[in-house]
């Protein structure tokens, strides 16, 4: 692993001004990855999550798309769903991509984006309205119906044993929706696990010995989809 140089950034968008989380590796170039937060918005964990693909010699890039809100408790994070314009959460993600990009050192070719449960919807939905810039996507507990015919991603899923936020139907008629439009979709099961069992910051579904597993199998796709 490299070493890391990560700052807090500005994205303008319009009059709006939107912070994210920029993480490069020593070497200055590498594959770029998008990193989009729950519903929680842009906290340290996510931050770590940019960090970590740095490390892996990415070029990450978390946008924060709570618009500097974080919530702490479910209901919190309710309220901020709500509270927040979709609109300006697309902007947020698609100016980022642009961003990201655009950004010298970044490899040619598509960007990765990896989503964890609200991020995981809006990571498949840019897989289809970005398609010509997204060329794998990995979900954490998320599901979401898009056209998966206008896609060009690899899809990668990690998904909790008992799970509360997305039904394993719903999960299911996902994946074969994007087997149906020819896209690669690999899924995990993770026994004993419940939703957000790889943040950190959440003491009462965080699983070490899953996380580590899904985390082993998110480089090696990454890896597979770069090569």
């Amino acid at each position: 692993m490299s070493e890391v140089v990560s700052s807090d950034i500005t994205i303008e968008i319009g009059d709006r001004k939107v912070r994210a989380h920029l993480a490069v590796p020593a070497a200055g170039s590498g594959p770029g990855v998008i990193v989009l937060h729950s519903w929680w918005g842009l906290n340290s964990f996510f931050e770590s999550i940019a960090d970590r693909l740095a490390a892996e010699g990415y070029i990450a890039l978390a946008p924060d798309c709570n618009s500097g809100l974080l919530a702490h408790t479910i209901d919190e994070a309710d309220a901020l769903m709500h509270q927040i314009d979709p609109q300006d959460k697309s902007a947020a993600i698609l100016s980022a991509i642009k961003y990201l990009k655009a950004l010298p050192g970044v490899r040619e070719g598509g960007l990765a984006s990896i989503g964890f449960s609200a991020g995981a919807a809006w990571s498949l939905i840019f897989s289809v309205t970005a398609s010509q810039d997204i060329k794998a996507v990995v979900l954490f507990y998320g599901a979401y119906s898009v056209d998966f015919t206008q896609a060009r991603a690899a899809y990668l899923g990690h998904f909790a044993e008992h799970e509360e936020w997305e039904s394993d139907s719903d999960i299911a008629a996902m994946l074969s929706a994007m087997r149906d439009a020819g896209r690669t979709a690999t899924s995990h099961i993770y026994p004993g696990t419940s939703h957000w069992f790889i943040e950190e910051d959440r003491a009462d579904s965080f699983h070490p010995e899953a996380a580590a597993l899904a985390w082993e199998r998110t480089l090696q796709f990454l890896k597979q989809q770069f090569e």
